[in-house]
């Protein structure tokens, strides 16, 4: 595998003269400046890329080239913002940039309720907590149909938590749910949103009557017209897994499950139409055994997250640490190296460790957390690399 690291630009805490000295091979980093929508011009790209280079690294992975919402719900809009998005493929494929990771989630590009949930050794991960999040739903967004989407057990303890949740509390939840996890991610919403809940609540109209169906049927319109360049300069897209893997604020989920992967897969039956193997997001799925899915669709991944979860028996998952958990990450990596060695991977998410406190990384993007766990698997691959040559 190639050993990568996902990089913010050039605003990050953590430079590419730090990650050179750990080991990193290769960057996974977007424009990050520029408008979800908008073309990425071709010089942007080629200087982003050489600076990347200039420190001995390569730009592997687009992370990503967001597809715009009017694109997810099929506004008035699509085809001149899938024409943009087709563009900006052509200058990636001519900068030589030819690996693109996005995602077809609506409205929220991910989801967590607690961004520091402490371990007895001091350390923080990310936790996403079912009754708070129906909170969410229920009392700030006043989505009064999720009362349906929840059962009697989690009902009972959102009315615990509205009697008892302070002023505070409400504006943390608000603030993890739809700014900190999504403004750093070319999201809709941006730190210093004036009225997020707002904000949120007009994205959520956008999908009013659009279910399951209607959202592949949108899918299979956007990767059916950008195959064709993709052909053209041999990229190489890759869907993430949604996270996670199951329906949040009455909005479809289409990238869930093994049933999800094979309709995608054969909808738009191209060898450029893949996957972004996420062993986070599916691992965090009851249902999903994490390493047969990476068995059957070795040959359709073109990038791998590293990461794993441990589902609590209230529904709640936690971001386990990179050897433990329903990720089997060992497994997965074995089975990767045997059915399509090379492929780019990197470390998703990281235990945020007492020196990162303070340091102001992207919510799960900490550096010695990260570290620590770049650490594991590269100790992991070169082990398996070793027992397979031999």
């Amino acid at each position: 595998m190639e050993k990568a690291w996902r990089w913010f630009g050039e605003k990050d805490a953590i430079k590419l003269d730090m990650l050179r000295q750990i080991g990193v091979e290769a960057i996974v980093s977007a424009l990050h400046d520029i408008k979800n929508g908008e073309v990425w011009p071709l010089e942007a790209i080629a200087d982003y890329k050489n600076y990347i280079e200039s420190f001995g690294l390569r730009w592997s992975v687009v992370e990503s080239l967001p597809v715009s919402e009017s694109i997810k719900y099929a506004g008035d809009d699509r085809d001149l913002l899938i024409d943009n998005y087709i563009q900006s493929l052509e200058n990636l494929g001519k900068a030589g940039v030819k690996t693109v990771c996005y995602n077809f989630m609506p409205v929220l590009d991910w989801a967590r309720t607690d961004l520091y949930y402490q371990w007895e050794d001091g350390s923080s991960s990310l936790y996403f907590d079912k009754a708070k999040f129906a909170y969410f739903e229920i009392h700030i967004l006043g989505r009064i149909e999720a009362v349906n989407d929840y059962s009697e057990e989690i009902l009972n303890k959102v009315k615990a938590i509205h009697s008892s949740i302070t002023e505070k509390e409400k504006e943390d939840l608000i603030d993890t749910i739809i700014v900190k996890t999504q403004g750093f991610v070319n999201g809709n919403i941006k730190e210093g949103e004036q009225n997020p809940v707002e904000k949120f609540k007009s994205l959520l109209t956008l999908y009013k009557g659009i279910g399951k169906e209607q959202l592949r049927e949108n899918m299979k319109y956007f990767l059916e017209k950008i195959m064709p360049i993709c052909e053209k300069w041999n990229i190489q897209m890759c869907v993430h897994p949604d996270d996670p893997p199951f329906s949040l604020l009455g909005l479809p989920r289409i990238v869930t499950c093994e049933d999800d992967i094979d309709w995608l897969l054969k909808a738009v039956d191209n060898p450029h139409n893949g996957l972004t193997f996420c062993t986070g997001s599916l691992s965090a799925g009851i249902n999903n055994d994490v390493p047969k899915l990476a068995k059957k669709y070795a040959s359709r991944t073109k990038f791998v997250h590293l990461r794993s979860t441990n589902i609590l028996e209230n529904g709640d998952f936690v971001e386990a640490h990179h050897l433990e958990g329903r990720g089997k990450l060992i497994d997965v990596i074995k089975i990767f190296e045997i059915e399509n060695p090379g492929l780019p991977m990197r470390i998703d998410h990281g235990r945020l460790l007492t020196d990162d406190i303070g340091k102001n990384y992207n919510p799960g993007y900490s550096f010695l957390g990260r570290m620590l766990a770049f650490g594991q698997i590269h100790g992991v691959i070169e082990t398996l690399k070793d027992d397979l040559e031999n």
